[in-house]
């Protein structure tokens, strides 16, 4: 099954840009969503300390939909456990964040991201699980 990791601003997009991002995904061909436990760990962070009312209500919205996603214990720094479980699961990864982004295609991982601030695009690396 094609699986994709969530990164914490993946998490975000529905309430910052109105993008129902797992009707996206899945026409992208990912079926299997997961959440590592460290991007849990900072959506909880930003729901309470997030700089503006509208970053705290996306974190908030962005754990809620988490819900939906597989849960996967690791420990460690998100972005590092991001990269490490793409090796090792053969999995994609949805996430904005500019060097994120450049770590993982660098590698070879496969990475989604917001395009236009409307829909999702496969940007670089192999696509997984295919």
């Amino acid at each position: 099954m094609n699986s994709v990791l969530l990164d914490t601003n993946a998490l975000m997009v529905p309430e910052q840009f109105g993008v129902d991002i797992f009707t996206e995904l899945e026409r992208l061909g990912y079926y299997l969503f997961l959440v590592p436990a460290p991007v849990l760990r900072e959506l909880r962070a930003l729901a309470k300390l997030a700089d503006g009312k509208k970053d705290r209500l996306a974190a908030r919205i962005g754990l809620g939909l988490a819900k939906k996603c597989k849960t996967v214990e690791a420990l460690g720094e998100a972005d590092l456990v991001l990269l490490d479980l793409a090796l090792e699961m053969n999995a994609a990864v949805f996430t904005n964040d500019k060097e994120l982004k450049k770590k993982l295609s660098s590698r070879g991982v496969t990475v989604v991201h917001l395009r236009q601030r409307r829909y999702l695009e496969i940007a670089s690396g192999r696509r997984s699980d295919v």
